[in-house]
């Protein structure tokens, strides 16, 4: 690699680091300020807060951002639905925790919603924030155009319901207790947590009203960068600390998961992790330099430590 390329990624690192942290606080000041404004009880809203705020990279509502700035729409406009996605994914994340799901203490280094609160009030809060995205979606300051929110909330149902987030959930749990084929756990994982980012990267396309061929391409690279997530995931449960994830780390050990790690090792799911980067980085190929933190974004799914 030469001087000027080195010099182009280095320049791309630091605007990657620089706007992922400004894209985290925005959402969290957003998602922070919407809460309070709900007429709800206010253990509730203690409970969805819980869930919602202080944690996490945001990385779902980046990929809105980034793939609608990518067509020029400023960052402001896009900021409500990726708020709306980042709660889906965190009602996602409350009610995983869950005594009768994976029984987990520990989310974002502090303890679980049920273990805060209780668990019928944490599946109440998951509730809140899951249909709360939808009145988000649904409300006019997120897009003036009633034909762009209609297709933002159907995309978002689509990619966190029965055929994606959900019915991924549900073959991953059917996992544990009967051996899942490498293909049955790739559909398994391209649902249960490649819906929401492949849904993020089309939300982006809505927004900035992408041609049929732009929004494909797109759709691809945001396919390819939740497998990259997943199998990331799937080599940090036994390769990291509860204490560098934030999370108990050894679950899918413990719970007898079917993943690519559990089938083939870890070298070898570190080569599907390099295809899947390798595929997003292709689908990019006609957006030009403009795609530069996209392809860094990819990347950082697949060298996260946390």
């Amino acid at each position: 690699m030469d001087r000027e390329a080195l010099a182009n990624l280095a320049m791309t690192d630091d605007q990657f680091d620089s706007q992922l942290a400004d894209c985290a606080v925005e959402t969290q000041t957003f998602l922070a300020a919407h809460i309070a404004t709900l007429a709800a009880p206010e253990r509730l809203l203690a409970a969805m807060a819980h869930g919602a705020l202080d944690g996490g990279k945001r990385l779902r509502p980046f990929l809105v951002r980034l793939s609608a700035s990518l067509l020029d729409v400023p960052h402001e406009k896009s900021l409500a639905a990726g708020a709306a996605l980042e709660m889906v994914h965190s009602y996602s994340l409350v009610h995983d925790d869950l005594p009768d799901m994976d029984n987990d203490e520990l989310r974002r280094g502090k303890p679980t919603v049920w273990k805060a609160f209780d668990p019928a009030l944490a599946i109440l809060a998951g509730d809140a924030l899951l249909t709360e995205a939808f009145a988000l979606l649904s409300d006019p300051r997120t897009h003036p155009d009633p034909a762009i929110r209609a297709e933002l909330v159907l995309t978002l149902a689509n990619a966190a319901g029965p055929t994606g987030m959900v019915g991924g959930q549900v073959l991953d749990i059917e996992g544990e207790t009967t051996v899942l084929d490498e293909d049955a756990i790739f559909q398994m994982q391209a649902k249960k947590t490649g819906a929401l980012i492949r849904a993020g990267v089309e939300m982006g396309a809505i927004l900035a009203n992408a041609t049929p061929a732009q929004r494909a391409e797109l759709i691809r690279f945001g396919t390819a960068a939740g497998l990259a997530f997943q199998i990331a995931d799937d080599i940090l449960d036994v390769t990291a600390t509860s204490d560098a994830l934030g999370k108990t780390a050894g679950k899918d050990v413990a719970q007898n998961k079917s993943t690519i790690v559990a089938r083939r090792g870890v070298e070898e799911a570190r080569a599907v992790l390099n295809r899947a980067v390798a595929d997003g980085l292709e689908a990019l190929e006609d957006f030009g330099g403009e795609a530069n933190l996209l392809r860094r974004l990819i990347g950082h799914f697949a060298e996260r430590k946390s």
